[in-house]
């Protein structure tokens, strides 16, 4: 049983929360960073506080990462992986009739959330010669007409493979996990079709169990329906 230490962003719903209590069952000790209070801390409950942090806060907001993954530290003793897993999407797609403000918000929350994670989280990755992990997309990975959301995405593929490059220098590891569409509170409709949040979550703990001299860089996984 591993005794390492996971942050998590988005980890209050969906695939974060799904990859929390894999994680946790798996013998990980979690900190758990999403906006919703009542949902983290009922999360932590269940894993048991004893191995489940509940942070608040927002993934666009470097101080809030950076005293989170400073709690992290003092309440576990570090931080050998990081799961950026926070992410959103629009609600009017294309450009010719899609919001500029809600690009700025989505932007904020695909782009800038991964990288700022990966900024406050950086010198406890290089203490522990940690993994990051980003949950990328199968829109990432192809062209779709006037998607807004996919081009986020590719954004995301390739901060993962540059910070792969970098990580390799001090014997870490980065890697993107694309999933198709996911039956999660990201869409209003359920989709019961398509990957579940634990499909994904499965996913995340095959690319961080791997020995420490193998690196999984992208893990691609499509629903079959």
């Amino acid at each position: 049983m591993s005794e390492r230490v996971l942050f998590i962003t988005g980890a209050s719903s969906g695939i974060g929360e799904a990859t929390a209590r894999q994680a946790a069952d798996a013998g990980w000790r979690v900190a758990l960073f999403a906006r919703n209070r009542d949902r983290l801390e009922g999360l932590s409950e269940q894993i048991g506080t004893d191995r489940a942090l509940a942070l608040v806060g927002d993934v666009t907001d470097l101080d809030a990462l950076g005293r989170a993954i400073g709690k992290t530290v003092e309440h576990f003793g570090g931080v050998d992986a990081v799961f950026a897993n926070a992410g959103t999407g629009l609600d009017t797609p294309g450009i010719e009739n899609g919001d500029p403000e809600e690009w700025c918000s989505m932007i904020g929350v695909n782009v800038l959330g991964p990288l700022l994670t990966l900024k406050a989280a950086y010198g406890a990755l290089k203490a522990s010669r940690g993994h990051f992990v980003v949950t990328g997309s199968a829109a990432g990975r192809r062209h779709i007409a006037g998607s807004v959301y996919g081009a986020s995405k590719w954004f995301v593929h390739g901060l993962a493979g540059n910070v792969a490059e970098e990580m390799r220098d001090w014997g870490g590891r980065a890697t993107v996990i694309a999933p198709g569409m996911v039956d999660t509170p990201f869409f209003e409709q359920p989709k019961p079709d398509k990957l579940k949040p634990e499909d994904v979550a499965r996913a995340v703990l095959y690319a961080l169990e791997q020995p420490r001299h193998a690196n999984v860089q992208e893990v691609f996984v499509m629903p079959t329906g």
